[in-house]
């Protein structure tokens, strides 16, 4: 297997003055940090463009309207594949999840290129309550789909993808666009093979007056991940024999 290659991704729509800040943070920790632009309006992106223009370690690569997080990781994936990269750890703008594991997670996947290697958040005091209790719920159905691949957190967006896997199973399905990326990321990629590493990893919470921008809704991300499980369990259905051999294996 040839030696892998490694690259750091960012999705951002409208972060604000956090943006540049992630983006510093991971640059510090590593060579090549790309930021996907997903059509945002509020000047964010500013900023990582003046810093790309005298970093070659640091592209922006930006999508004309705002398509959804997954798709703006998938726009950055093929990408990221034409220029020879085999792994991408994804990680979100606004400064939540920790630059300075970066090389951690980066050594875990070379150590195993194959799996995919997924951040196990632990939590501080500024999480929100329903955002945390409402994760365990996502994360009992993920693992249900998945027949106990062990998932240990099927939300966190600290993540390691191998860039083909990823990009071939998003290639055969109009979905993983959105909010909806991360739980069906992982289940499918369970469901095609690619074991899962988790690795913990505290997550920040920031709050509005430190910078914090935040585009979960409640009603409406909840319905997605709502339907989104559906799907994944009549899929697990389908696929239930396969799943069972494997792990019997």
């Amino acid at each position: 297997m040839p030696e892998p290659k490694l690259l750091v991704l960012i999705p951002s729509y409208d972060t604000g003055a956090r943006l540049i800040e992630t983006v510093r943070a991971a640059r510090a920790q590593w060579p090549h940090v790309w930021v996907v632009v997903d059509g945002s309006a509020d000047g964010s992106d500013m900023p990582v463009r003046a810093a790309a223009a005298a970093d070659p370690g640091l592209r922006v690569l930006a999508l004309p309207c705002n398509s959804g997080k997954g798709a703006a990781v998938l726009h950055g994936l093929r990408a990221a594949r034409e220029a020879g990269f085999t792994h991408a750890l994804t990680m979100d703008a606004d400064g939540q999840h920790p630059a300075a594991m970066i090389p951690a997670f980066m050594s875990a996947a070379r150590a195993r290129p194959e799996a995919m290697i997924l951040g196990l958040p632990e939590f501080g005091t500024d999480a929100p309550s329903v955002r945390v209790r409402g994760r365990r719920i996502s994360n009992w159905w993920a693992n249900l789909e998945t027949m106990g691949a062990g998932v240990g957190d099927s939300l966190c967006g600290f993540r390691v993808y191998p860039i083909a896997s990823l990009v071939a199973i998003m290639e055969r399905t109009r979905w993983m666009r959105r909010f909806d990326f991360d739980p069906e990321a992982a289940v499918r990629l369970c469901w095609a093979g690619v074991r899962p590493v988790n690795m913990r990893a505290p997550v920040r919470y920031f709050r509005p007056e430190e910078g914090g921008v935040s585009h979960f809704r409640y009603l409406r991300d909840n319905t997605l991940l709502t339907f989104m499980h559906i799907r994944l369990v009549l899929g697990m259905l389908a696929r239930l024999p396969r799943l069972i051999r494997g792990r019997g294996r």
